[in-house]
């Protein structure tokens, strides 16, 4: 059996795997902040902490999964200062955060659903382990890392020597390319806050220092040890967490327990949109509903989200969308194909030569994804598999279930195979729904009520959304 491998951010080189507990793997990863819809460079880190899930399961390994669901602390600039995240669009929506929260934590569950994301174990949410950041808060204190001014706690980064070695970034050379301080209550440039006082912030709770509410660093520190302990195996976000929200996840762990806090730090790369970079003004921040409206099936936003390495940026595309979904159907019709083979034939014997290339797809698979989740060998080996099955002329009914079991035991990994055969909207009505978005925007009402008859003679119905936006459904749905 191969090595299992991966390539660690901390020590930024591939290391041989070793489980803190021999047969058991312990997982965090960060999840959503939820103010917004998931889009789909969210969705990138989320499968890639999945499909690493699903492979320790397919090794044999007991996975211990958790994601957490920002609903406090996380400021637009990610700094000290500004506003918070949730409280903006709270602000905005006019809504409670707690409402804004749910309506959110809904849609990345709806959308998680739509990609086959297996549920983490547990989804810990930080407004409710608030006792557990002060605990932690008051831990650092105690022990020097963190001060008191006034009502705030910072972190003091200078009594934390390995600060910096996540990302590579030196206390000297980060100083060296501060902005003017604004906050002149820091000993240093770089300290960081671990529970703020504003008085304008909606979400306030009780603390030894006054009434506030945590940092964002904080709330993963304080659930990953709740939920996992001290010491665990791997953590998991995109490459825009490593600095400097893992970063300050590390001092502050490290700093309370004095103990190595994770083995292995995994990165999932930006995704790009044909070729830019996603932004709201650039209007390529696609959530999986909206492609899903278009047309596209959700295995195939799966398949084109987890078919490129992790560690390489990747461009998403249409036309790569359109390449997963014929990928998709090229191996559920082999399982097809070879099962209607195998109909007239009950011989529940195998060939040697079957055996040998049944075992050498799932060698292979199983090999490319111990080399860092190297997914791009590993649907090589797939494919491999599916050109073989299909060369079978009378395959014997054993044979059929040998294959067909083979391909169930890799998508237990890939996870694109469900919902295979899902009913999609045809392209011709996404293009009236479109025209019928633009002749709205034009304000057209005529053109758009005459496009609109035409979907529903075709059977579909337009549900108008917020944004000038839209969604199709199947008149009997």
């Amino acid at each position: 059996m191969s090595e299992i491998k991966f390539y660690n951010t901390f020590s930024k080189q591939v290391e041989v795997f070793e489980p803190v507990e021999a047969g058991k793997v312990k997982l965090y990863s960060c999840g959503p902040t939820v103010y917004s819809h998931p889009h789909i460079g969210n969705f990138r880190s989320f499968l890639m902490a999945d499909l690493l899930k699903r492979f320790l399961a397919f090794k044999g390994f007991e996975v211990s999964h958790i994601m957490n669901i920002t609903d406090v602390g996380h400021l637009l600039d990610d700094a000290d200062e500004g506003a918070d995240k949730l409280e903006e669009a709270a602000r905005k929506e006019k809504k409670d955060p707690l409402e804004i929260a749910a309506f959110y934590i809904d849609s990345f569950n709806a959308a998680a659903e739509m990609l086959n994301m297996q549920p983490a174990d547990s989804f810990p949410r930080a407004t409710e382990h608030i006792q557990e950041m002060i605990d932690m808060i008051s831990t650092l204190v105690d022990k020097g890392h963190a001060y008191v001014v006034g009502h705030n706690v910072y972190y003091d980064v200078t009594t934390f020597k390995d600060y910096g070695k996540l990302s590579g970034n030196t206390l000297d050379d980060l100083n060296a390319g501060a902005r003017i301080e604004v906050n002149s209550e820091k000993k240093n440039p770089q300290d960081f806050a671990l529970w703020k006082h504003d008085p304008k912030h909606i979400q306030q709770w009780d603390s030894p220092w006054g009434r506030g509410f945590p940092g964002w660093h904080i709330e993963c520190s304080a659930m990953s040890s709740k939920y996992l302990g001290e010491q665990f195996d791997f953590h998991t976000g995109g490459e825009d967490n490593i600095f400097p929200h893992h970063e300050c996840e590390i001092a502050q762990s490290e700093g309370a327990s004095g103990k190595k806090w994770v083995n292995y730090w995994m990165h999932a790369r930006f995704l790009m949109f044909d070729g830019e970079k996603m932004s709201k003004s650039k209007g390529n921040l696609y959530t999986i509903q909206e492609l899903v409206e278009k047309g596209f099936k959700q295995n195939a936003i799966r398949y084109a989200l987890i078919s490129s390495h992790y560690r390489q940026n990747y461009n998403f595309t249409f036309d790569g969308l359109k390449a997963a979904e014929t990928a998709i159907e090229k191996i559920s019709q082999c399982v097809f194909t070879i099962k209607d083979k195998a109909k007239g034939n009950a011989e529940t014997s195998v060939r040697d030569e079957v055996t040998a290339f049944i075992n050498k797809a799932i060698a292979e698979f199983d090999a490319a994804l111990c080399d860092d989740l190297n997914v791009s060998k590993a649907l090589a080996a797939v494919f491999e598999l599916v050109k073989d099955a299909n060369k079978l002329a009378d395959p014997t009914a054993g044979e059929a279930e040998a294959i067909v079991t083979a391909i169930e035991k890799i998508d237990s990994v890939l996870g694109v195979l469900k919902g295979a055969g899902e009913e999609e909207i045809p392209a011709e009505i996404v293009e009236l729904a479109e025209q019928r978005k633009q002749a709205k925007l034009n304000k057209d009402w005529a053109a758009a009520d005459e496009i609109r008859d035409k979907v529903t003679a075709a059977g579909f119905v337009i549900e108008d959304m917020p944004k000038h936006e839209y969604r199709i459904k199947k008149a009997d749905a």
